[in-house]
């Protein structure tokens, strides 16, 4: 495949040269005659590389670089390399143009040979650059899938303890995920919630299965129990360093936006916006679900819970997500499914 490069220079004859040179080198020339030239291209097209001429009148090769790493990045494209074309001896420019991610300079007048090689060096090294990037990803992906594989099963562990709770971390999980979603984080961040919900309730592996699943109502030291299973979680998920913010799911989702919460007592902003949406989600699937102590609540029970808990209980902002998601399920279907 010939690589397709664009030719920026506001001489005619010098871009016919170099023109030349490159079809004679097997590779496609588009030639320009302007910076604006070439910015409008990129609206519609890309290309292999940029042969851009530093000194042009109207836009010089400085300010059609800074446009175009502007434009690219509005419009989400990939950079398109750049070497720069000049007769000019400039540590300014140089400095300046290499600040702006050129990758090369090549000098004129300049010998064609040296130009083809330059330019073809400059191509196989961001195509390498690429693929080394595709592979990463790739691997990335991979490790992922096996870490989000093992996280599952040891949330299923968790959840296996509660004869009544099954797949409930998953559901917490994925209600966090979708309020992060209405709330307009990122995909990168949505995943990183839906993890730290599937461990939020990692520390309940210290806490007596007896407990977990006494039917009457826990005396003092019962619940003194239940209630340190935030700093068990927290003191288990510290140890995964590749993801630090995984203990903030697990110690913080029983504070209250009213700081009349626990383990520390965090109220409105001092607990951390993971926290806050798991809180949420956590609830709302305590009283979609049966318990030992209950039978799963109606969902307008649910709803009326979650509206009087707003600015106490919960974050008023998350809740209003959170009913929006109730109302929008006309069926009761987000719930625990019954068996």
């Amino acid at each position: 495949m010939a690589y397709k490069i664009v030719v920026v220079d506001d001489d005619p004859a010098m871009i016919a040269a170099i023109r030349n040179i490159l079809i004679s080198a097997d590779m496609k020339a588009i030639p320009m005659t302007s910076g604006k030239v070439l910015l409008d291209f990129i609206e519609l097209q890309t290309a292999d590389l940029i042969l851009l001429d530093v000194i042009m009148p109207e836009m010089d090769g400085l300010e059609t670089l800074s446009a175009l790493r502007e434009k690219e990045k509005k419009l989400g494209k990939r950079q398109i390399p750049v070497i720069f074309l000049t007769a000019e001896d400039n540590r300014y420019i140089e400095k300046r143009a290499l600040e702006l991610g050129a990758m090369d300079f090549i000098k004129k007048p300049f010998v064609p040979e040296i130009l083809t090689l330059r330019v073809s060096h400059c191509i196989e090294l961001i195509t390498l650059q690429n693929e080394l990037t595709k592979e990463v990803k790739k691997k990335t992906k991979e490790n992922e899938q096996l870490f989000l594989g093992i996280v599952k099963s040891l949330a299923a562990a968790i959840d296996a303890k509660d004869t009544y709770t099954n797949g409930h971390s998953v559901r917490v999980a994925e209600y966090s995920q979708e309020i992060a979603k209405r709330a307009g984080f990122d995909e990168d961040m949505q995943q990183r919630i839906y993890i730290t919900g599937l461990l939020h309730d990692v520390g309940k592996i210290g806490v007596p299965d007896a407990i977990i699943n006494k039917e009457g109502k826990l005396d003092d030291v019962e619940y003194e129990i239940i209630k340190s299973h935030p700093e068990k979680g927290s003191t288990i998920l510290k140890n995964i360093k590749e993801m630090p913010e995984l203990t903030i799911g697990a110690k913080w989702h029983h504070e209250r936006y009213d700081g009349k919460g626990y383990p520390e007592g965090l109220s409105s902003d001092q607990i951390p916006e993971e926290a806050r949406i798991i809180a949420i989600a956590d609830s709302y699937d305590a009283m979609s679900s049966n318990r030992s102590y209950r039978r799963s609540m109606p969902q307008e029970k649910v709803r009326a819970e979650i509206e009087k808990g707003k600015g106490t209980q919960f974050d008023p902002y998350f809740a209003d997500i959170m009913l929006q998601m109730i109302d929008e399920d006309k069926n009761y279907d987000m719930r625990e499914k019954e068996t």
